[in-house]
């Protein structure tokens, strides 16, 4: 089942970069750092009824559980450019899988940000997403 739910979300997040070497589907992701970059990497989780209220619309969690990371970014002055899914559902449910999906999808295409690998596990709904950008060396905005 896995297998499965992870290939429906490849299906609705693709987004060809030259920089992604082998994406989803393999133990990692083989990334390709530009020259002259340097790499800025966030994560965020998450959890339903913490972060988001049960019965929130599967659309509206992707696109925030990307949003919430994406702001991280800009925050640095950072280029959005892949991100991890680490996705824990209590079953396996490809409608709120599908959901999840397209709403992050929504939002990755508007920066052309890759999703380049993740996790798929049982358990409380919960979301976990990584995502790296570019940098140029010493210009990264700090707090």
């Amino acid at each position: 089942m896995e297998f499965t739910l992870i290939d429906r979300i490849r299906e609705r997040t693709a987004q060809g970069r030259d920089d992604v070497r082998l994406g989803i589907g393999d133990d990692a992701a083989l990334l390709a750092v530009p020259a002259g970059q340097e790499l800025a990497v966030a994560i965020d989780t998450l959890v339903e009824g913490v972060h988001f209220p049960i019965g929130t619309a599967a659309v509206d969690i992707g696109w925030k559980s990307l949003a919430v990371n994406l702001s991280d970014l800009a925050a640095m002055g950072a280029t959005p450019a892949w991100a991890l899914l680490a996705l824990t559902l209590p079953s396996a449910d490809a409608s709120l899988v599908d959901g999840l999906a397209n709403g992050f999808a929504q939002l990755a295409q508007t920066y052309r940000l890759a999703l380049v690998g993740g996790d798929t596990t049982r358990g409380p709904f919960t979301l976990s997403v990584a995502v790296h950008g570019f940098v140029p060396p010493g210009k990264a905005l700090k707090r």
